[in-house]
Formats: structure tokens, C-alpha cells, sequence
């Protein structure tokens, strides 16, 4: 069975890579421009795993993951964070929010690829 995952990003050009990227490798993508319509769609719809960025208008990522842990449907549902951000301080506000890895920006393809494989199985 395909796996679906919600990227959340603000940048158009960080979601075309993610899509692209995890579209040839078999997965079906869906986006989100920023963190109130990934809250949106998350609750609209059922997915395997959510990638979302820290820094975002109107909703940022932890908020997101805060609030997607709080519904039943993710509660344990895969979420990273994938972010320019490197302090541990917000890595660690992260893990307290519920996500369950960080991946830093820029990445390299294959390292989100590696990312998604693990936490998906």
C-alpha cells in the first residue's frame, strides 16, 4: 500500500524537491503552505507521516506537531521537523512538542530519503 505523507512548508521550492523526491521512490505526496492549512488538511485527510518546517507564517512547526499530537488520528504518527534551524534548545522544544526526528536544511535527497524509510519501515 502507498504511503501518503504532508509536507509543510512555506517554501514553494522546498515542497517541489520533497514532492519530486519522495513521489519517484513510490510515496504520494500531498502539500501545505504553512502550518494552519497543514492543520487543515491534516484533519481533512489520513497520513502516514508529516514533514513540516519550524519557521512558518500564520502556524509554526511545533505548534503544528503540538496540536496534531492532541487528535487521536497522529497520535502516533510519524513527525518531522525539517528545518534551517540547528540550536538544540529548539530541538529539544520539538521532542516536547511530539516530533519524532529533525532533519536540517539544506538536506540531501537521499538523507530525507533515509529519514522518511526509517520512521515509514
Amino acid at each position: 500500500m502507498t504511503k501518503t505523507i504532508l509536507s509543510v512548508d512555506d517554501s514553494a521550492s522546498i515542497r517541489q524537491m520533497i514532492t519530486f523526491t519522495l513521489e519517484t521512490e513510490g510515496y504520494r505526496v500531498e502539500t501545505a503552505v504553512d502550518g494552519e492549512d497543514g492543520l487543515e488538511k491534516a484533519k481533512l485527510g489520513s497520513f502516514d507521516m508529516i514533514l513540516a518546517d519550524l519557521n512558518m507564517p500564520r502556524r509554526d512547526g511545533i505548534s503544528l506537531i503540538r496540536e496534531l499530537r492532541t487528535l487521536p488520528a497522529y497520535r502516533f504518527t510519524p513527525l518531522v521537523m525539517l528545518t534551517t534551524e540547528t540550536q538544540a534548545e529548539k530541538k529539544s522544544e520539538a521532542r516536547e512538542a511530539g516530533a519524532t526526528g529533525w532533519i536540517v536544511k539544506p538536506f540531501e535527497q537521499k538523507q530525507l530519503l533515509a529519514v522518511v524509510r526509517k520512521v515509514l519501515g
